[in-house]
């Protein structure tokens, strides 16, 4: 018989598909109903925003708060500075300390939107792992931590195995990572009380390590939950699209085109992710997600809304679907579309459309742009345009212009 939750927290989990994994279903759902849980959630600093694919990670802290517990969100100052070798083919970067501080403050931002920070016993905190990884006295700490490891065990773990397997070095700097995450569960809970890791399922081993730890080294009870790894209903991964990475920040993907990403959801995934990246109710997820035909895109539309809102407020939402409404349905120039300003010196000489369209975010190089353009895919002001040597004159782009790659993607041009 399948465990039936009693605690608000993992019913969430359960019934709104966040579960894959959990060391003691049973032992966290009476530790949610008895008391406040301390949980957190690792993000390595590897770039200057989160994308969605981190996503549901952060919509999991947003619950566990809604439900009475307290959010952890750790920054991974520290580890980053080795690099989470799970499931990779080859080595991270390595990244200077000042990028990675500078890619913190970029990540801090997403936060704002989804948990409330304070003092209260349920406010979100957020702390840095460098705090405790950096000053670590290698020979203390090989003596007093690493001796809780087992080497057979961690070349056991399917993260590290698979790499082995297919003959791809693991250098010992990567095979350290598992040993520092589960350092960080430790120090979390000697500080602040912490009985839950929560992350993807491809952070089973580390997760599973970290509880070994501290049951060993503090006798502490602690718990360890994962969520699926998510693919689109076509196999894609998800926090990617055709341009590229789909940030959170709105510096780095504009929230149209963030709102845009969500729009175009395959009408398959539309229930699924009403569910996991809203506050909908179940039953309304279940009706709209069972919508057909045209009506799939009324849809598509609320979660667009929602998760924009989330993410980044209920004007910006507004804004990107009125945009969408006049781009698509009255053939506009939305004024919220994302925006290249040329100066009069950029077009002294003339420039090139397939330049417009490489300058503009959409295509990613010439040979791109070329393509698209000779596959009949580029517009200028819902014209198509098959030359990509055409050039524009200052003249030409004396009023903003809008182009358009494919059906769903468009920019705008005007001069500065």
């Amino acid at each position: 018989m399948t465990y039936q939750p009693k605690s608000d927290f993992l019913r969430v989990m359960t019934e709104r598909g966040f579960l894959a994994d959990c060391t003691d279903l049973a032992g966290l759902d009476e530790a949610c109903r008895t008391g406040v849980v301390p949980g957190y959630i690792g993000f390595d600093a590897t770039a200057k925003s989160l994308h969605v694919g981190s996503l549901i990670q952060i919509m999991m802290l947003r619950w566990l708060q809604k439900t009475g517990g307290k959010p952890i969100v750790l920054m991974g100052g520290g580890t980053t500075k080795v690099g989470d070798p799970s499931f990779r083919a080859d080595e991270r970067p390595l990244l200077t300390p000042a990028q990675i501080d500078a890619n913190i403050d970029g990540i801090k931002r997403v936060f704002s939107g989804y948990v409330t920070f304070g003092d209260g016993p349920t406010d979100a905190i957020m702390k840095n792992n460098a705090e405790w990884l950096d000053d670590l006295n290698y020979l203390d700490f090989l003596r007093d931590i690493g001796r809780f490891f087992s080497v057979n065990r961690m070349l056991s773990f399917e993260s590290v195995k698979s790499r082995l397997d297919r003959e791809q070095s693991l250098s010992f700097l990567e095979f350290n990572y598992m040993i520092l995450q589960a350092y960080d569960f430790l120090e979390l809970h000697r500080r602040y009380g912490c009985l839950l890791q929560m992350g993807g399922s491809d952070q089973w081993g580390n997760i599973v390590n970290g509880i070994d730890l501290t049951r060993r080294v503090v006798e502490g009870t602690v718990f360890g939950l994962t969520s699926p790894l998510l693919t689109t209903s076509d196999g894609k991964k998800m926090g990617k699209s055709a341009d590229g990475a789909v940030w959170l920040n709105a510096d780095m993907r504009s929230p149209y085109e963030f709102w845009q990403f969500w729009r175009n959801t395959t009408d398959a995934d539309v229930g699924r992710f009403l569910k996991l990246y809203t506050e909908l109710p179940l039953d309304e997820c279940a009706r709209l997600g069972a919508l057909a035909g045209s009506e799939i895109n009324e849809a598509k539309i609320r979660l667009a809304n929602e998760v924009t809102t989330l993410a980044h407020g209920a004007e910006a939402a507004r804004a990107a679907e009125a945009t969408a409404r006049e781009v698509f349905e009255k053939g506009g120039a939305g004024d919220d579309l994302p925006t290249l300003t040329l100066s009069a010196e950029d077009v002294a000489d003339g420039i090139s459309f397939a330049q417009l369209v490489i300058r503009s975010g959409l295509a990613k190089s010439g040979k791109d742009a070329k393509r698209l353009i000779a596959e009949g895919g580029a517009k200028l002001n819902d014209e198509t345009v098959t030359d990509a040597g055409l050039m524009l004159s200052a003249a030409d782009l004396g009023a903003p212009v809008k182009l358009t790659a494919g059906r769903k993607r468009h920019a705008l041009v005007r001069l500065g």
